[in-house]
């Protein structure tokens, strides 16, 4: 039972440290990310769809993302998506692409993408935070049933605890790799 409880909860935390670096994704460093897109839809014949479900989304070079959509007439639906995702950049439109030409990253954008990434590790944190929670409520109701003694539920507190730290400090090493690479010039 107590296992059970163990694997659910790094499970769950592996799931917030995925959420994590995925979230990392949507922040510029030096060189440009196709993953800067990711959360802008497009319409599509009337459903909203993610931009790369219906174009070729590349980095053509450090600076620099080109869109090829597969049908001509969403040039303009996507050029209007990006214009109004509001990333930093004007989309150009030359008749058969969407470009999108990123200037060098100042200073100032340099530290308020570390901001912000230290902010997506504060809330992984608070997920972690929760799912000890969560075991240890797990735990309590075992031991309040009478299912586990008083010496099991102390040493499986010590176990939920001892995984909410590792996690704890692989989303600060996470964190402090990620800002290494945004100050990066």
């Amino acid at each position: 039972m107590i296992n059970e409880i163990l694997n659910k909860q790094k499970s769950q935390n592996d799931k917030s440290l995925e959420a994590l670096k995925k979230d990392f994704t949507t922040l510029r460093t030096g060189r440009v990310n196709i993953h800067i897109l990711d959360h802008i839809q497009v319409d599509y014949y009337g459903s909203l769809t993610p931009l790369n479900q219906v174009a070729t989304v590349l980095a053509s070079d450090a600076s620099t993302i080109s869109i090829t959509p597969w049908e001509k007439p969403m040039l303009k639906i996507i050029e209007s998506a990006i214009a109004a995702a509001n990333i930093g950049v004007n989309p150009n439109n030359d008749g058969e692409n969407v470009k999108l030409f990123f200037p060098p990253m100042t200073r100032e954008q340099r530290e308020e993408n570390v901001k912000q990434a230290k902010a997506m590790g504060e809330k992984a944190k608070v997920s972690i935070r929760n799912h000890r929670k969560d075991a240890n409520d797990s735990i309590k109701k075992l031991e309040k049933d009478k299912a586990i003694s008083e010496d099991e539920a102390k040493k499986a507190y010590d176990e939920v605890q001892k995984i909410t730290d590792s996690y704890t400090s692989k989303i600060d090493e996470s964190v402090k790799n990620k800002e290494i690479e945004l100050l990066k010039v």
